[in-house]
């Protein structure tokens, strides 16, 4: 594991701390609306990750074409650099329920110096960044579809 890493599951560590911050400390090139996020998905330059719970995918459905990959799950970081290499020259994009999580994980990233994430920080459930993934009546598929549509690489 490099420097870096090491450095970002440290931080990640420190998450409930993070979570406290303002949303205001997320560099604002890196927060995209729900919108932006399905036109780059729909265009392939963007993978997009949920990073919510089995739970939360099971209740709401996760967005179509989105990777589960919870942050609750003890291999969360691994996943995540495995999505980033997955997505090539790809933006990888965190969404989550409201985007506290998503937000803790981008201020983790930043701090550790990666740059190339991006939070839609809206959600699936809205925020006070705008109504969210849902609400905007943007697609969303059974868990168990997005699921059977993961990369090998992510389970």
């Amino acid at each position: 594991m490099n420097f870096r890493r090491r450095q970002f599951l440290a931080l990640l560590t420190a998450l409930p701390a993070l979570s406290a911050a303002k949303a205001a400390q997320t560099p604002s090139s890196g927060i995209w609306t729900v919108q932006q996020a399905q036109t780059e998905l729909l265009e392939d330059r963007i993978r997009l990750l949920d990073i919510r719970s089995w739970g939360e995918w099971k209740e709401t459905g996760v967005a179509q074409g989105a990777w589960p990959v919870s942050i609750h799950h003890w291999r969360f970081v691994e996943r995540l650099f495995t999505a980033r290499e997955l997505a090539e020259n790809r933006t990888l994009a965190l969404i989550c329920a409201t985007g506290i999580r998503s937000g803790s994980v981008m201020r983790a990233l930043r701090l550790a110096g990666y740059d190339d994430f991006v939070d839609v920080s809206e959600g699936m459930l809205g925020s006070d960044r705008g109504p969210g993934w849902i609400k905007a009546g943007l697609p969303v598929i059974p868990i168990d579809q997005a699921w059977a549509a993961l990369p090998d690489a992510l389970t």
